[in-house]
């Protein structure tokens, strides 16, 4: 009997490749003779590039770019196998796991993090790049990866623009 294990992970929990492991080993239990095939999953979160990597063959890299809160985090991300092709999860350096509870708040954090590692993958010599949206702290709308892509958000229009955006939410 062959067994296909494919989930995703289990937020600020398990990563995708964790659950698999957990769920492998109680059905050995059960089935001990199978042949066990584990194919990790993802969402666009947490887990993306792990599962990308591996479907490509590919490798982590890893750098340090700013935060969600501003503070400095290490920060994973994966180029496929041809080195042609960037994975990147804004969870990684803009995720909700890197905030804690109590300082979760959409309108402060930031997604500049995510553009530093978009830089990071141009510098690499990546030309294709794909983005995991999922699992981000911030509702910026991406203005910190445009920003850290170098276009500045302080002209007139722009600040309108943001005011204008605040009086609605509020």
């Amino acid at each position: 009997m062959k067994i296909v294990i494919a989930p995703d992970s289990y937020k600020e929990s398990l990563s995708a490749s964790e659950v698999a492991q957990a769920i492998e080993k109680g059905f050995r239990e059960i089935f001990p003779d199978a042949q066990y095939v584990s194919v990790p999953v993802a969402d666009g979160g947490e887990g993306t590039v792990e599962a990308m990597i591996a479907a490509t063959q590919g490798a982590e890299r890893h750098a340090w770019v700013t935060g969600p809160l501003g503070e400095k985090v290490n920060a994973s991300w994966g180029i496929s196998g041809d080195g042609k092709t960037a994975f990147i999860e804004m969870a990684a350096a803009s995720g909700l796991e890197l905030v804690p509870a109590e300082k979760r708040d959409p309108l402060v954090t930031t997604s500049r993090g995510t553009g530093e590692l978009i830089l990071q993958a141009l510098e690499s010599g990546a030309t294709n790049i794909i983005i995991g949206i999922g699992g981000s702290a911030t509702n910026d709308g991406g203005a910190g990866m445009v920003q850290a892509l170098g276009r500045n958000y302080a002209t007139p229009t722009a600040m309108k623009l943001v005011l204008a955006a605040v009086v609605l939410i509020l």
